[in-house]
């Protein structure tokens, strides 16, 4: 499965990273390709690609701010969740992204 998405948290510094890559490591781990942006104090990182977001099978937003260019993933299937669960359940959130693909 091909995954991207976006983390930002309040703060736009910590939970917004240990976001990215506690689900980095869960996707990788089930096997699956992951692309996440980061959007945080410092701006726009890891910035997804048009290809990147055409390829993907689906869409993880991991936040907890409004975030810039989500109509970007007009058309496909995604999840919202706050930054907690990214960082906290990645495994469990990896699980449920394999339901939400498969539908």
């Amino acid at each position: 499965m091909k995954i991207v998405g976006i983390t930002a948290c309040v703060a736009g510094i910590a939970h917004t990273y240990i976001a990215r890559e506690k689900l980095i490591k869960a996707a990788e781990k089930a096997g699956h390709a992951i692309h996440l942006e980061t959007q945080g104090t410092i701006g726009t990182e890891y910035e997804l690609t048009g290809e990147q977001i055409a390829e993907a099978d689906l869409v993880v937003l991991a936040v907890d701010i409004k975030i810039k260019g989500k109509e970007r993933f007009a058309g496909k299937k995604m999840i919202e969740v706050p930054t907690e669960v990214a960082i906290h359940s990645s495994n469990a959130l990896l699980k449920k992204l394999e339901e939400i693909a498969k539908k």
